[in-house]
């Protein structure tokens, strides 16, 4: 074969059809069937023809959606175990007030340091004593919003 591998530059690809690939994100795995391209005889290196790169794109994508709705359902799992307002938890992760709310309806995606913290805080609740303490907001009725500080020792 005459064409040049995009990784190594050798002259060694040649076709492949009809083959099982495994895709893995986050712990996740997904299977697609019958791909077929060119592989590399030097490095390995596989370049999937059109429709099988289509294939293996829409089963990435799906498999990346998966995973951040698993996100998403974790961090409100422990924001609600932690007793905290998606305020509240936004505030204590530098987030602005709707924060929380746009990470947990998959509307922005939360930081890696987010997601790490709050499965630090998962596992060891009584850190959140360590952390600033967020504003309270209480409605009084019609009146204007009174701002207290949380004691979170009370929820460790």
């Amino acid at each position: 074969m005459n064409q040049q591998c995009g990784v190594c530059g050798a002259r060694q690809l040649a076709p492949f059809e009809n083959e099982t690939f495994e895709i893995e994100h986050q712990g996740r795995k997904s299977v697609v069937e019958s791909l077929s391209g060119m592989r590399c005889g030097t490095c390995g290196e596989v370049t999937f023809d059109s429709r099988s790169a289509q294939r293996y794109a829409a089963a990435s994508d799906a498999l990346l959606l998966e995973a951040r709705a698993a996100e998403r359902e974790t961090i409100k799992r422990i924001r609600l175990k932690l007793g905290l307002t998606q305020e509240q938890a936004a505030f204590l992760t530098g987030g602005g007030p709707n924060a929380f709310s746009r990470y947990e309806t998959g509307k922005a995606r939360p930081l890696a340091a987010v997601v790490h913290l709050f499965l630090l805080l998962d596992a060891h609740p009584e850190l959140l004593r360590e952390l600033p303490k967020p504003p309270v907001k209480l409605r009084t009725g019609s009146g204007p919003t009174e701002e207290l500080r949380t004691d979170f020792k009370k929820r460790a």
